[in-house]
């Protein structure tokens, strides 16, 4: 595509001067102060998802210049993530800073999941204990980091945080099973779904 579209010269720029296969000091405190990020995967068969992980500031850990971790916090139960990193280790992180210096970083590299025990055995003192239960982990996702490289900003819009509506209670309702608070049936898919034939024997993949 490159050839194709005559930026061949820009692309190799590119990979000159801004891919690295580690975070340097400025992308570990970037990282940091994230509280949040988008994930990429795919399973074994290429099929790819694209999802959105959220935590309070660091909690996308820096164990050193090669390593990312996350926690796995309680969600919808279908674990699309985790299956398909089982199936393919190949992961593509996304992290925007959208309020202050509106720029990205992409990290691309290889993950592994590891119970929440064995990671605190590996880490001794590196990850605290949250005091929140809807974000106690059960499982790790560890990301040896192979490529990381910038985002543009010029495409990024600027957000400014709002303050958390009342009738949520103020805060992220961290693990709860309240329907309400998880938004319900906000695109109206479940309401679509009563009216779909059931063609398909539940628990098996669609086709």
């Amino acid at each position: 595509m490159q050839q194709e579209l005559g930026t061949t010269d820009r692309a190799d720029r590119f990979y000159d001067e801004q891919v690295l296969d580690r975070l340097n000091p400025r992308m570990r405190q970037f990282v940091a102060r994230q509280e949040m990020f988008f994930l990429a995967t795919a399973d074994a068969g290429g099929e790819c998802d694209n999802t959105f992980r959220a935590g309070p500031a660091g909690f996308l850990h820096v164990l050193d210049d090669t390593t990312l971790a996350y926690p796995e916090y309680r969600g919808n139960g279908v674990m699309a993530s985790l299956g398909n990193i089982r199936e393919n280790p190949h992961v593509g992180l996304l992290m925007i800073d959208f309020a202050t210096d509106r720029i990205g970083l992409h990290v691309n590299g290889r993950a592994e999941l590891v119970p929440d025990d064995v990671m605190r055995r590996r880490h001794p003192g590196r990850l605290a204990v949250d005091p929140v239960p809807g974000r106690r982990p059960r499982l790790w996702v560890r990301v040896e980091v192979e490529e990381a490289y910038i985002h543009c900003s010029k495409h990024i819009p600027r957000l400014v945080p709002a303050q958390r509506r009342r009738s949520t209670g103020g805060e992220r309702a961290w693990g709860t099973d309240d329907v309400r608070r998880k938004g319900g049936d906000y695109f109206g898919a479940a309401a679509a779904a009563d009216q779909r034939p059931t063609d398909r024997t539940p628990g098996l993949p669609r086709p």
